[in-house]
């Protein structure tokens, strides 16, 4: 697509929304809309005919929802898909059923009565539709052996040893499938393991819930205070910044809104920087998938100060934005595939153990 316009089509059953979102695209020289649906059976034929770089989806429709046509399109036709759903604000379980189909983006539906913050709201699907059209579509599903059966425990030599040891994970785009992935090569008494994943307030806790269900060990949205302990693993809250402290042996979450950092909060710098602090070289850490450098400066704290480092390689990866800024900084000790990470990870636990 270098040097030509990203090209769009627009699904959604209100031609007041498909207006809006013309006039959003049309102010940007780089995308050009190539086509409308109104619903998913007219939206299949154009997208067999145009071949769109970006679709961007509604899921209430007439005839079919979304998410179903989402996961009828990635099996027959594969492209890149933004959610626009009302719905994203409110149904965390529709939030989370849009990305297991496929979508790499989801936001929230843009309303015409916005009109006073239509300028930067506009900017921000700008963005995202530019990021979404440089997105690896499935690359887990192409390079991954676990990604789309059930998840079966690997079994290990036991980490009982591992009190002290801490995993730190930034993930972003891509990041919800990329982490069951991660965290689908983990024992029942996997380190404690911190989790900053980009997510819209209201969404961690139930995705949290969603993993705690399909893993041997706790995973749960993190509450002030929460201690690190192996066998669990804390998620940050959506708009919440995750760090941690010290009390003697043990390791404590403190949550706080402090500024965003690179537009996001949570963000996995603040994650990182007090891991490098308080944990040094008894940490691990992690940056998997997604769009922007949140993480990169941390990582690299976190080695300097003696930390394991891994970054997800580009080739398994929705989005080579994030573990790129690590690599580029010099901050990761290995650059793996998304399923060789928890077992390098592992084996670098035992052998420190070992020494």
């Amino acid at each position: 697509m270098a040097g030509s316009k990203i090209r769009v089509l627009i699904v959604d059953d209100s031609a007041v929304i498909r207006k809006l979102l013309e006039k959003i695209f049309s102010s940007s020289p780089d995308i050009e809309v190539v086509g409308t649906a109104s619903d998913p059976y007219i939206a299949r034929d154009k997208l067999v005919a145009l071949k769109p770089d970006v679709m961007t989806l509604d899921v209430e429709m007439p005839r079919m929802d979304g998410i179903s046509f989402l996961e009828k399109v990635m099996q027959h036709f594969p492209t890149r898909t933004i959610i626009f759903s009302s719905l994203a604000k409110t149904g965390s379980e529709t939030y989370l059923r849009a990305l297991e189909a496929g979508a790499i983006e989801i936001m929230e539906k843009p309303s015409i009565d916005v009109s006073q913050n239509l300028e930067s709201l506009s900017q921000a699907i700008i963005e995202k539709v530019k990021a979404v059209a440089k997105a690896r579509i499935n690359p887990i599903k192409k390079h991954v052996h676990t990604a789309g059966t059930p998840v079966e425990k690997v079994k290990h030599t036991s980490l009982a040893r591992t009190t002290h040891q801490l995993i730190a994970v930034a993930s972003s785009t891509g990041g919800t499938e990329a982490l069951k992935v991660f965290l689908s090569g983990m024992p029942a008494d996997i380190p404690g393991t911190l989790v900053v994943q980009h997510m819209p307030p209201g969404f961690t806790k139930s995705f949290a819930e969603n993993l705690n269900n399909m893993f041997p060990f706790e995973v749960k949205e993190a509450q002030e205070g929460d201690q690190v302990v192996p066998g669990r693993v804390l998620i940050a809250p959506g708009n919440y910044h995750m760090e941690i402290t010290r009390s003697g042996a043990f390791y404590y979450v403190k949550l706080h809104q402090g500024p965003q950092l690179h537009s996001v909060r949570p963000a996995a710098d603040y994650l990182m920087k007090s891991v490098a602090k308080f944990v040094g070289k008894n940490a691990l850490g992690v940056v998997l998938t997604g769009m922007g450098k949140d993480g990169a400066e941390g990582l690299l704290e976190m080695k300097n100060a003696g930390a394991y480092t891994v970054a997800q390689n580009e080739e398994t990866c929705v989005v080579y934005g994030m573990p790129a800024a690590a690599v580029a900084l010099g901050a990761a000790d290995k650059v793996l595939p998304l399923d060789r990470i928890a077992g390098d990870l592992l084996s670098q636990i035992q052998s420190r153990n070992a020494a």
